[in-house]
């Protein structure tokens, strides 16, 4: 059984706190934050299930932990993974990975070298709608991609250590990245705004690929929530809206068919209005999912579906992205 510390309990350390404690093929051993007021909040809730600490030490100093899951502010992800990593421990991370390419790919060189496995918790892959929508289109029933349109926004919450860009649509480009099988863009472009953070809290990211494009909105300033995709192909449409509880996955029959012209050799486009239907979708929990994958890298010694390749070349866009707002 994998014995597992988590490191950080602020903001989304009790959700992986919870999902840790809920899958018994764990044995979730620690919590350790530096803030004591935390602690006593987690033990309102774990007692004495889990031991606590202040002292990141502990963990690295404990030979029984096999795994660290970190889930702290990124610019300390480097670092406390760099430690663990050298301490022989298996390394699951929020997102996004580290603050640049080359930490990144620093790590994976460390974790390879030590046959370390580390899991970047793109959660968004482990979701059951993504993997429903990662079926149709390796089945053809979208037919080729032509483009995504992305769209993330909320009111708060502003950070100052990443951009509502590293925040937000990191999680699209993950879900792109495993839709296409990794895919790089050629063409990186972006615009932003700063308001009431030191980084830009509204971005819109338009990225060109070989044979698509996708456009990427993220913002910290809107009056509402929207966590939507859609996905143009050439057989079939479809939009993906995570705040619609009832349909969150529509499939839309909709596009063009091409109609042959015999006589001249070439031919007319007529568009098409089919129906629209909604998938039967397996009922999971992305991060008790993502949790699980983890466990299962480490246990069956595979590649996690968001490694750190998979995270690096997310950060090489964002990086890219970041040059280009600077322009």
């Amino acid at each position: 059984m994998i014995k597992i510390a988590l490191v950080g309990y602020g903001y989304w350390g009790p959700n992986v706190a919870r999902n840790l404690y809920a899958n018994k093929n764990y044995e979730f051993k620690t919590i350790c934050d530096k803030k004591s007021v935390r602690l006593e909040k987690a033990k309102t809730l774990y007692a004495e299930a889990v031991t606590y600490t202040e002292n990141f030490n502990d963990i690295i100093n404990d030979d029984e932990i096999d795994a660290v899951a970190l889930a702290v502010e990124t610019s300390a992800h480097y670092e406390l993974a760099k430690q663990a990593l050298n301490a022989g421990k298996h390394i699951y991370v929020e997102k996004p990975f580290t603050d640049n390419v080359a930490e990144a790919v620093e790590l994976r060189n460390l974790a390879k070298e030590k046959n370390l496995k580390i899991h970047v918790d793109h959660i968004m892959v482990y979701h059951p709608v993504i993997n429903k929508i990662k079926e149709l289109i390796d089945s053809g029933e979208l037919g080729e991609i032509i483009y995504f349109d992305c769209s993330r926004i909320n009111l708060g919450q502003l950070k100052n250590d990443v951009s509502a860009m590293w925040d937000l649509s990191v999680h699209d480009l993950s879900i792109i990245d495993y839709l296409t099988n990794g895919s790089e863009p050629n063409k990186v472009q972006a615009i932003g705004q700063r308001s009431y953070s030191k980084k830009e809290s509204v971005t819109f990211l338009t990225l060109q690929y070989d044979t698509f494009l996708a456009s990427i909105t993220a913002s910290w300033l809107s009056p509402i929530k929207e966590r939507r995709i859609m996905i143009a192909g050439t057989k079939k449409m479809l939009v993906y809206d995570d705040v619609d509880v009832l349909n969150k996955l529509i499939v839309y029959d909709k596009g063009f068919d091409r109609i042959e012209d015999m006589e001249y050799g070439d031919y007319v486009v007529k568009t098409r209005s089919g129906e629209g239907i909604i998938p039967k979708l397996e009922q999971s929990d992305a991060l008790f999912n993502s949790l699980e994958h983890f466990r299962q890298s480490i246990v069956n010694n595979t590649e996690s579906k968001t490694n750190a390749e998979a995270a690096i070349r997310i950060i090489k866009i964002l990086e890219a992205a970041d040059k280009s707002l600077e322009e």
